[in-house]
């Protein structure tokens, strides 16, 4: 305290004035220490109108290096002082709180307010509302803001970007989307803030069109765009995996020189893989690679998306260099990692070398987990019958009670029963994402092995373990077939499963529908190279069934109940197994 008074003596012989204190109090921002002995020497020595002014200007001293046990003592000392706080006291104390306090502080401190004779301003409100947001009380926030709307406070940028963040953080992506229309409606000009907040609320909301809209009337409102803004750019397309729009964001942060860290590049590349943009994956990757920015350089998810990318091509040299690489970067391969090499060398029939990286598990110390057992599944339903007995026996190593399951469904001598019941047993007791990809694996093995009575057993089970739902639907005028999601195998014992039901209607006298529809969606099958769609009009065509796709539908084949009654009829029920 000594030398700071004899620094203040010296530099103001003559008493300071209230604005000299301030303007001093506020140079010692880097100290706040300091701040609040200055603070002490002023209020005794300077000639102070307005006392509850200096200790404002220690306030946001405080606030700004987060000082929150300071605050507080400040504040006690301010009251022995006699001295009044006021709004600006207030809404510095309480965003203060909410900075640096527990999450309810900063609400406590504001509902101190009415003691003191104060009411709260736009200012106030706006930081409580967020405070009540980040303790979870998204109802209280809400609650806050229509009071501050039926008091007639003006809206501004900043409480409604607060809003907006506040829905966005419940999950009321709807919500946030009203207020930032209703701001514009009420004449309040949005700014960067609140364009960006209401970006990252429709990108968590994967909305990539509305966030496409917006980035469209920023420009056109001649808002210039920060890093945040493509950040929350990238952010939206990527998890939409909107391809072609995230590679336009991500160039036009190179051409501008803006900084792009190891996440950032991660979730590129993890769209990339995803979507297979090879040529695009390893552009990024050759950038962070040459980037001398430490914060861009690969990191083992990095690897991953890249090995991944070149799995799902089937490019094992590809991967091999990758994998190669990373352990030259100091990274050991993950069970993602693994996963995604097992699965490209399964894609590229190197049923040997499927062997080979599941060895590096028991190197690696790392325990299967149930993706790396769907993708064995995956790969085994595609391995040539001389050669599945290797992938059955890293399946059964890997799980011994789906091991059991897969060499049933192989053995013809096993009997369909037994088979059904293993496989209920371990659908059961699979965690809920991967109960589906082992069906749909396991009856493209069925299939490929020419199973289809046990096809048809697995996918009895499936149903009555609401695996699969809604694949029928039935109205007045129509009866569909839903297959969408649906591997190859699942697809087609579905398919053979519904004509039979198909052929028994007719037998038992009932009358179809006008119209009977199969829908196998429009998009590529993750299961296989090709779509659904295509693979199914190949087949229809075998069949010589007489649907056909809807040209004014994508991803329907619809027929009329007379074509279809001729057809099954001309048919022996025993010829519908034939797939």
């Amino acid at each position: 305290e000594a030398p700071v008074a004899a620094a203040l003596e010296a530099a103001f012989p003559e008493a300071p004035s209230e604005q000299d204190a301030a303007i001093v109090l506020n140079t010692a921002a880097g100290n706040p220490a300091t701040a609040v002995l200055a603070l002490r020497w002023f209020l005794e020595n300077a000639e102070v109108r307005s006392k509850v002014i200096l200790y404002n200007v220690v306030f946001k001293v405080l606030r700004n290096r987060r000082r929150w046990s300071e605050t507080e003592a400040l504040w006690d000392a301010m009251l022995r002082d006699g001295v009044q706080p006021d709004n600006t006291t207030f809404s510095t104390v309480i965003s203060c709180a909410r900075a640096c306090g527990p999450p309810g502080k900063a609400v406590e401190w504001f509902e101190k307010m009415p003691e003191s004779g104060c009411s709260p301003d736009m200012l106030t409100y706006s930081v409580v509302i967020d405070a009540y947001g980040r303790a979870g009380d998204a109802e209280m926030a809400l609650r806050l803001y229509d009071r501050a709307r039926s008091e007639r406070c003006q809206l501004d940028p900043v409480i409604c970007a607060t809003v907006i963040k506040v829905h966005s953080t419940s999950g009321n992506f709807d919500g946030a989307l009203n207020v930032f229309e209703e701001m514009k409606a009420v004449g309040v000009k949005p700014n960067l803030v609140v364009y960006n907040t209401v970006l990252d609320a429709m990108g968590r909301a994967m909305r990539p069109w509305v966030v496409k809209t917006i980035h469209r009337e920023m420009v056109s409102q001649k808002v210039q765009p920060n890093r945040a803004t493509y950040c929350c750019l990238l952010q939206a397309y990527t998890r939409a995996r909107y391809g072609e729009d995230a590679m336009i964001v991500y160039r036009k942060m190179k051409d501008e020189v803006m900084d792009i860290d190891v996440v950032l590049y991660n979730m590129l590349l993890s769209m990339c893989a995803d979507i297979g943009y090879v040529d695009e994956a390893e552009e990024i990757f050759r950038d962070m690679k040459s980037s001398m920015d430490t914060k861009c350089k690969p990191d083992s998810w990095t690897y991953s998306s890249m090995v991944t990318l070149y799995s799902c091509t089937g490019n094992v040299p590809g991967a091999e260099a990758i994998l190669k690489e990373m352990a030259e970067a100091g990274f050991k391969p993950n069970i993602f990692i693994l996963t995604s090499l097992t699965r490209c060398y399964g894609k590229a029939g190197c049923t040997d070398d499927v062997v080979r990286s599941f060895g590096m598990l028991k190197e690696l110390k790392i325990t299967p987990d149930d993706r790396f057992c769907g993708c064995l599944l995956t790969v085994a339903a595609d391995t040539p019958v001389e050669e599945l007995g290797k992938v059955v026996d890293c399946i059964d190593r890997s799980n011994a009670e789906l091991g059991t399951v897969v060499k049933l469904l192989a053995d013809r001598k096993a009997s369909t029963e037994s088979f059904k019941e293993a496989a209920r047993g371990i659908l059961s007791g699979a965690r809920g994402v991967v109960k589906m990809p082992y069906c749909n694996c396991l009856m493209d093995l069925c299939i490929n092995l020419g199973q289809m009575e046990k096809a048809c057993a697995l996918l009895d089970a499936a149903l009555q373990l609401d695996i699969y739902s809604n694949v029928q639907t039935r109205t007045q005028t129509q009866w569909s077939l839903h297959l969408r999601g649906l591997s190859v195998g699942a697809a087609l014992t579905t398919l053979h499963v519904w004509m039979n039901d198909l052929y028994t209607t007719l037998q038992s006298g009932e009358e179809l529908p006008p119209l009977l529809g199969i829908h196998t969606g429009e998009g590529r099958n993750m299961y296989s190279d090709k779509g659904l769609a295509s693979v199914f009009e190949s087949h229809l065509k075998e069949l010589d069934a007489p649907f056909h796709g809807a040209p004014d539908k994508a991803g329907w084949f619809l027929t009329t109940s007379v074509a279809a009654k001729h057809w099954l009829e001309a048919k022996k029920s025993s010829e519908l197994v034939a797939v």
